[in-house]
């Protein structure tokens, strides 16, 4: 019997007079990769933010792990994010980075921290500071982060952006090995073949309503 982690009920959010989410209900289940295609200003980032407890939504409710966000826990726990373009200090290397936020929860080594790097294509024996990165080697830096602690849940919002076909590629791979770990992921994209390739369950997001489009 499938298990639900992730409930959305009736969920709405307004900005002043623009509805940007619509009455979503979706349940997503643990152990899948869920994929929400839609193309900018969709409402797909929105959605993101307030399961993350980023942002209060106008009305509904959102359980994660069986807690209400905003009611009985602010931000869900064991959770991996990427929403936007990952925020880093420019002047350390991409190890000195993730060693920083790793200080913050106190979960994990500098050995795992190097072990993640790797698995992201990363050296992290490398002094380059995360400021002359590309684009797509700070991507490949985001992922690190949101995986490194090895969390239940991620919510990765556009996580192939910059990437190149090599590391489209390789991030493909690392999240369905994820997926056979029993990780839960909840993936939005505008690329339909990141979607089609990776997704277990999909919906389409268009002007803050969510339609299913695919299930197994």
């Amino acid at each position: 019997m499938s298990e639900i982690i992730i409930s959305v009920k009736n969920l709405t959010k307004h900005f002043k007079e623009n509805n940007v989410i619509e009455n979503v209900s979706v349940d997503f289940e643990k152990g899948k990769i869920h994929g929400i295609i839609g193309r900018n200003g969709s409402g797909k980032t929105v959605l993101f933010k307030c399961i993350c407890g980023f942002m209060p939504y106008t009305s509904g409710q959102i359980k994660v792990n069986d807690k209400v966000i905003g009611k009985d826990t602010d931000v869900p726990r064991n959770v991996g994010i990427i929403i936007e373009e990952p925020g880093f200090l420019p002047h350390y290397s991409g190890f000195k980075n993730l060693t920083v936020l790793s200080s913050i929860n106190k979960k994990i080594t500098k050995n795992n921290i190097c072990e993640t790097m790797r698995m992201v294509g990363l050296d992290p024996k490398s002094k380059k500071h995360v400021g002359k990165y590309s684009l797509g080697m700070r991507q490949r830096l985001g992922i690190a982060q949101a995986i490194m602690e090895n969390p239940d849940i991620l919510i990765l919002d556009e996580p192939m952006n910059g990437l190149d076909n090599d590391g489209v590629q390789d991030m493909r791979k690392l999240f369905l090995s994820l997926k056979d770990q029993g990780k839960t992921i909840l993936l939005a994209s505008h690329n339909k073949e990141d979607i089609t390739t990776l997704c277990d369950y999909v919906y389409s997001m268009d002007k803050g309503n969510l339609t299913p489009i695919k299930s197994q």
